[in-house]
């Protein structure tokens, strides 16, 4: 489904030049569950950012279902990036005026889609949000903000969600859920889900672990 090849990104020149990676290599299967871990600095962000088409490499390919991104311009990249890519981050990045119901909808209305009520109102019960529709950001916990996000990014019905240190600010038993809650939309709707982390502990749920240092991938395993 996702398909990585040859690809590097270099920032900088001279003195200030950095190689966020180095030569990647990587295959990912429809449905994978997979665990991105590294130190700060090692190049995870950038390989998430490439295979969401959010930046461009210095060089390499990368393939979504077939379609070369670097062969895309800004506007067919845009297209494919709203409808077949869901970004979940660890800043919820809610627009405060808007209601619950209102960020769900919104990457549906900013596509010039039409909302599918039926799959809204099974995605708010399987965020277990039902009540909260009318809520604004202000008014739930982290938690919710962090569901709400998350229904943000399923509204399209993505094949691929890319998750950035999803539970980076909640606590212990929140980030359980959200991860728990992220697996069941997966099988569900048989997504692939690729997410960045440092809790050791969200590794026992994945089924596959890619460690990079230094932008360079020193462990791909299965579990």
């Amino acid at each position: 489904m996702i398909k990585v090849e040859g690809l590097s990104k270099v920032y900088g020149k001279g003195e200030t030049k950095v190689e966020a990676l180095k030569n990647i290599n990587l295959e990912i299967k429809k449905g994978e569950i997979i665990a991105i871990i590294g130190e700060s600095g090692s190049g995870k962000s950038t390989l998430l950012h490439m295979i969401g088409g959010v930046d461009k490499p210095t060089s390499g390919k990368v393939y979504l279902n077939g379609v070369d991104f670097s062969k895309l311009k800004d506007k067919k990249l845009g297209i494919i990036r709203r409808r077949n890519i869901g970004f979940v981050f660890q800043e919820f990045n809610l627009l405060s005026s808007l209601t619950v119901e209102e960020n769900i909808d919104m990457p549906v209305l900013l596509d010039k889609g039409k909302v599918d009520k039926e799959y809204k109102k099974d995605l708010i019960s399987m965020l277990h949000l039902n009540g909260k529709e009318n809520s604004l950001p202000s008014q739930l916990s982290g938690g919710q903000q962090q569901r709400v996000a998350i229904g943000r990014a399923l509204s399209n019905k993505p094949d691929v969600i890319l998750a950035d240190e999803p539970t980076g600010n909640l606590d212990s038993k929140t980030s359980k859920e959200i991860i728990s809650l992220l697996k069941y939309s997966c099988k569900k709707y048989n997504q692939t889900l690729i997410m960045i982390t440092h809790d050791i502990s969200i590794t026992d749920e994945v089924d596959r672990i890619i460690k990079i240092e230094d932008g360079e991938i020193v462990l791909d395993k299965y579990r």
